[in-house]
């Protein structure tokens, strides 16, 4: 029972860091536009930062946290598809890094993309996402 309850957190988990994940990037194209100082270009900062900091990087830890148990406890952490998983996971996990300094540079009102790179940027985790649903659910190898 307890694998069930710890599977069903890191789900819940991994839901919340990609909401975020897909979310703050679309806060980064609309403030890319907004003019520097500005009420909006305030307002995207604080949305920005509670995002981050009460959604994204606490939903990232816990998926780093139970995801390894579930695997170990599972018996997957032999499994090619598992690793591979991972290696997804750690891409995202460098997205979420890129995000980090976007949050942090616009903070500081030093942002060096354009909205059209933050767009981009924002397929990213979706192609990522996919990637590790179907190695989930199809464990293909």
């Amino acid at each position: 029972m307890l694998y069930e309850w710890l599977k069903a957190f890191h789900i819940v988990a991994v839901i919340a860091w990609m909401a975020g994940m897909l979310y703050l990037p679309r806060l980064f194209v609309y403030h890319a536009e907004v003019p520097v100082g500005s009420a909006r270009s305030e307002m995207l900062k604080v949305m920005e930062r509670r995002l981050l900091k009460a959604i994204i990087n606490p939903a990232m830890v816990v998926v780093w946290v139970l995801g390894p148990i579930l695997a170990w406890m599972s018996g997957f952490y032999a499994s090619p598809w598992l690793w591979l998983k991972f290696a997804l996971a750690l891409g995202l996990s460098a997205v979420h890094g890129i995000f980090v300094r976007g949050v942090r540079a616009f903070a500081q009102d030093r942002n060096l993309h354009s909205s059209r790179y933050w767009r981009v940027l924002n397929e990213v985790p979706t192609a990522l996402m996919i990637g590790i649903v179907l190695l989930v659910v199809l464990k293909p190898f």
